[in-house]
């Protein structure tokens, strides 16, 4: 069960929330390792290795060696977290994640951070715009998209929980508030965050605080919204997006991704598969690569703000 926060503020940083669950979970689990890729001041991996430094392994600017590291600590019982930033998690590594973990049929709870816009000044080598839709052609790999701190808390505890494959995204530094402490969740469920007859907004990630002040405009001039936070985009929530697709308007879709491969085409492909016509937007980007970051780099990378987002909207 979940309750939404009281309060849309910036909170803690994911990255020391990951490193929080990560020494909680540990604690109770003499099994559970950490390894990262040099990037221990980034991420505060440090504070890891100065807690448990029998449990943590830096193997050096070395992703791809990072991973079948951790691929051979599966092997003899144990169960690796990873981290490295989002790019580096994923299409650097794709043919070990494939390979060494999920045809292998180890562990990997890989922890992908500043994906898309977050990746800000650290330029275009750093942005991803593709991690989902790279492990989404992976046999059961899950994939999550944390939308806040107490997600990403329950997310990391939960993978410690579960053998495959399990890659989350999300900022180092601190999102909006979307949920209250306490809240808990169900991997492959979504969350009906508010309810509505008109639209159907799905989002993931930090956008689903934007997803819902998208969604307050609307409901100010008289329109009824469903907001869902598809946290888990693979596997993916079909039960409940067909549920509430009933009597809609449109879809729309808000995603720190591509276009293509992510949310968004997670959503198309259930709506074609289940041969339901409707006006479906989706906003990500469309066929660019990363960019230095600008203090403006989500309205510039989308092209979009929560004005313009409403306005494409209701203009479907």
């Amino acid at each position: 069960m979940f309750t939404l926060a009281d309060n849309h503020e910036i909170g803690k940083e994911l990255r020391a929330t990951v490193v929080d669950a990560l020494k909680d979970v540990m604690a109770n689990d003499p099994k559970v390792v950490a390894l990262d890729a040099d990037l221990g001041g980034a991420s505060k991996w440090t504070d890891i290795a100065e807690n448990t430094p029998d449990r943590f392994i830096n193997v050096g600017i070395a992703e791809a060696n990072m991973v079948g590291v951790a691929a051979g600590l599966s092997l003899t019982g144990y169960t690796p977290f990873i981290h490295t930033f989002g790019p580096f998690a994923t299409r650097r590594v794709l043919d070990q994640i494939y390979l060494s973990g999920a045809y292998g049929e180890n562990t990997l709870n890989i922890f992908g951070s500043d994906p898309g816009f977050a990746a800000g000044h650290n330029g275009g080598t750093h942005t991803t715009w593709e991690d989902i839709a790279l492990l989404r052609s992976i046999p059961e790999v899950v994939i999550c998209d944390a939308a806040d701190e107490i997600q990403m808390d329950w997310i990391i505890k939960e993978f410690a929980k579960l053998k495959g494959v399990h890659y989350v995204r999300g900022n180092r530094k601190g999102v909006k508030n979307v949920y209250a402490p306490g809240s808990a969740f169900e991997i492959g469920k979504g969350n009906l965050l508010c309810e509505g007859q008109d639209y159907l907004i799905v989002a993931a990630g930090q956008l689903v605080s934007e997803a819902l002040e998208v969604a307050e405009k609307l409901e100010a001039e008289g329109n009824s919204v469903d907001v869902i936070d598809m946290f888990t985009i693979k596997p993916l929530d079909k039960e409940l997006l067909l549920e509430r697709f009933v009597g809609k308007q449109a879809v729309i879709t808000i995603e720190n991704h591509s276009i293509t491969g992510g949310l968004g085409s997670a959503v198309a492909e259930v709506l074609a598969d289940n041969g339901l016509a409707i006006p479906l937007t989706r906003v990500g980007v469309n066929e660019r690569f990363g960019q230095v970051g600008t203090p403006d780099f989500l309205q510039t990378a989308f092209g979009l703000t929560t004005e313009k987002i409403l306005e494409q909207s209701k203009s479907i």
